[in-house]
């Protein structure tokens, strides 16, 4: 056994950290907020298209809804054509008919973490986005904390957050729409949040994808962040229109940063960049 110092691993762990923040995460082209399936996909897929990309989770693990699928039955579905998402990864998959695949949840979220750990993706857990840098017209970042920090007394809540610049922001933070609530609390003509709607799988996927956008420039709603917005229905315990929806959204920030649309990825999938169309359920 080597003779290993506790002074030692501290130092590493401290050095080691702050490096990787300073270097690649402090200033970056793509900021994923939520790592859920829609989420952990933009990051993978922005990452794989040259992207210096960052995730943040306020979870303390990554993989939001994944880890169960309906009734904390650990079996996760999902629809064609997302079961390719999924088999890129890896990810062992069971045709149940009609277009619609199964797998094991933990199968799902570990190699889906491991696809996008591969491609270059920085994780920032535990960490809260307290609000967004806004300048001009144009978002260009979020501000953070740690989340365990947003649940101290109320007499310790005077510690100030860090900035993290970024060219685009994807908000991928799910029923709450946490980035859009906020700019439109500054913005005029940002929806308000409605919530999502009641329960329609077949239409809550398509819109799921189709509603994603940049809804202001620097900021793209996606997944069901989106659907939360402007109030279209839920899916419920199926994945495959986040999936799709991430990849939509990592598409569009390469196309505003580097100019140029996406060829070629996904072996064959294809997802419309038209503008969102939306369904409102009352």
């Amino acid at each position: 056994m080597t003779n290993i110092s506790e002074i030692h691993v501290t130092k590493t762990i401290v050095n080691e950290f702050l490096d990787d923040f300073t270097q690649n995460i402090l200033d970056s082209d793509v900021v994923v907020v939520g790592s859920g399936p829609c989420g952990v996909a933009a990051a993978k897929y922005s990452a794989e298209l040259g992207l210096k990309t960052v995730m943040i989770e306020r979870n303390l693990y990554a993989g939001g809804g994944m880890w169960q699928g309906g009734y904390l039955m650990p079996k996760n579905t999902v629809g064609a054509p997302a079961n390719k998402i999924l088999e890129e990864c890896g990810v062992n998959l069971k045709d149940a008919g009609n277009g619609l695949y199964v797998c094991d949840s933990f199968e799902m979220v570990s190699k889906m973490l491991a696809s996008a750990c591969n491609a270059g993706v920085k994780l920032l857990n535990s960490t809260n986005v307290d609000d967004i840098i806004l300048k001009d017209d144009h978002v260009e970042g979020v501000v953070i904390q740690w989340f365990p920090a947003k649940h101290m007394p109320s007499f310790m809540t005077c510690m100030d957050p860090i900035a993290i610049r970024s060219k685009v922001v994807i908000d991928a933070t799910g029923h709450d729409s946490v980035l859009v609530k906020r700019l439109s609390e500054q913005r005029s003509g940002i929806p308000v949040p409605k919530g999502c709607g009641s329960l329609w799988v077949d239409e809550a996927e398509k819109q799921t994808v189709e509603l994603t956008h940049e809804i202001y420039p620097g900021l793209i709603v996606a997944g069901m962040s989106a659907t939360s917005t402007y109030g279209a229905p839920r899916m419920g315990p199926i994945f495959g229109g986040m999936l799709l929806a991430g990849k939509k959204a990592a598409e569009l920030a390469h196309e505003k940063i580097m100019g140029a649309s996406v060829k070629g990825m996904g072996k064959g999938l294809k997802i419309s960049h038209r503008a969102p169309d939306v369904l409102v359920t009352e």
